[in-house]
């Protein structure tokens, strides 16, 4: 299940509050009127935009708005409910044989388990079925790193547009030297780009790809349990034994916090079984 990740509007908000909040202790509100400038958002924007379109083909620019609501959610889905899951499947296969286990899939929303106890359903070899799900594991890396890029990109587009900003300004402003009233909208053409650039780099762009990264990291670390579960399941793995093998994945802080819904008695009938 997929829920909003508050995190990131909360820091994107705040970073500019506190832009925001220094600009006013120091010059008031008027000197946050003189923050703003239609020039130099067209130069940053505008540049960043006609960057992106010429490095990325058009079905790559449509990833772009989901890609951005990545970056505002988040998966809540508990490992040790995951682990539990596993548990039960390995306890009805080994008292109802492994075909038993496709009237279980109908209570499982995750894709990529429902894939792997599949092909264990169809007696396909461990070494085949982790290979087959690692493979899907790389495929996914690369969709992700694909959608990734367009916010990296983003990162280093800002900033430079921005100093080009700054470059128009100075040649704008040099041309103006006999005209003092024209130095002062120069000179915000050639700081406000620069600092509009680095602003979205390093408070937008760069912590948004960072954040999807790590979110990628999450899910791989997720799939690589769930390999683990259903190989487990298709060897007729001990439920005990299984539920111990999983419960490495999962930190201390987690084990001591996150109790198994597992029943205990039917962890030791499973031992009697053995």
């Amino acid at each position: 299940m997929r829920k909003r990740d508050l995190l990131t509007p909360i820091g994107i908000t705040l970073g500019f509050i506190m832009i925001m909040g220094a600009i006013l202790s120091n010059s008031g509100t008027e000197g946050i009127v003189s923050f703003l400038d239609v020039a130099s958002v067209f130069i940053v924007i505008g540049g960043m935009i006609g960057s992106l379109l010429i490095n990325f083909n058009l079905n790559q620019i449509k990833l772009t708005g989901k890609v951005l609501k990545e970056s505002f959610k988040q998966n809540d889905r508990q490992l040790s409910e995951l682990i539990n899951l596993f548990i039960r499947l390995s306890e009805r296969a080994r008292r109802e044989g492994i075909l038993a286990l496709e009237n279980e899939l109908d209570d499982v929303d995750e894709p990529f388990i429902k894939k792997g106890i599949l092909l264990a359903v169809d007696g396909i070899e461990p070494e085949v079925i982790h290979d087959i799900m690692n493979a899907e594991i790389t495929a996914m890396e690369e969709r992700h790193y694909r959608g990734r890029m367009i916010l990296e990109k983003c990162a280093e587009y800002a900033p430079a547009w921005g100093m080009i900003g700054t470059l128009i300004g100075l040649v704008l402003m040099l041309n103006n030297l006999q005209d003092p009233s024209a130095l002062g909208p120069s000179m915000a053409v050639a700081l406000l780009t620069t600092l509009y650039g680095t602003v979205l780099a390093n408070l937008v762009f760069t912590p948004m790809a960072s954040k999807l990264e790590n979110k990628t990291e999450e899910e791989v670390f997720i799939k690589q349990i769930i390999i683990e579960g259903v190989i487990g399941v298709q060897s007729g793995q001990n439920p005990r034994i299984l539920e111990e093998k999983l419960g490495a994945f999962l930190s201390n802080d987690t084990k001591s916090k996150e109790s198994h819904a597992y029943d205990s008695s039917v962890v030791g009938e499973g031992l009697n079984e053995a």
